[in-house]
């Protein structure tokens, strides 16, 4: 089952894709009834995928990310090697999610701005010392 969170004429929703193409082409968008996590239950309405927007698949309370990670550009960028540098957690706001196919907008002052490949993990409960 391919779940998805889409923006439709009334407001928003998790739903079901059905159908369709691999890139959601002719897919039926079936409403899921509060989270889809679980066993999705379904409101009865549906959008054809062409009459909705796609959103992020969720949006984060928070995003905590770790820096200096990757040695190759740590050299390039502090001329050091990444083995003397201690990793740096950042955070970024929830708002930094897009879904597929949104602009991703840079400030007028952002002078450097670098292209990063991301991993993200979602810790859905509560938890504490996670091995």
């Amino acid at each position: 089952m391919r779940i998805s969170r889409i923006a439709h004429p009334e407001g928003m929703a998790f739903v079901a894709l059905e159908g369709g193409e691999a890139d959601g082409t002719g897919a039926t968008c079936r409403e899921i009834a509060g989270h889809p996590f679980g066993e999705p239950e379904f409101t009865g309405r549906s959008w054809a995928f062409e009459d909705v927007r796609l959103l992020a698949p969720i949006l984060p309370s928070k995003v905590v990310a770790v820096g200096r990670n990757y040695a190759d550009h740590v050299k390039e960028v502090f001329n050091k090697s990444a083995e003397h540098l201690p990793p740096t957690l950042f955070l970024k706001p929830p708002t930094a999610v897009v879904g597929t196919g949104a602009p991703i907008r840079k400030p007028e002052w952002a002078t450097r701005v670098e292209f990063e490949g991301e991993l993200a993990i979602v810790i859905g409960k509560p938890c504490k010392d996670v091995k």
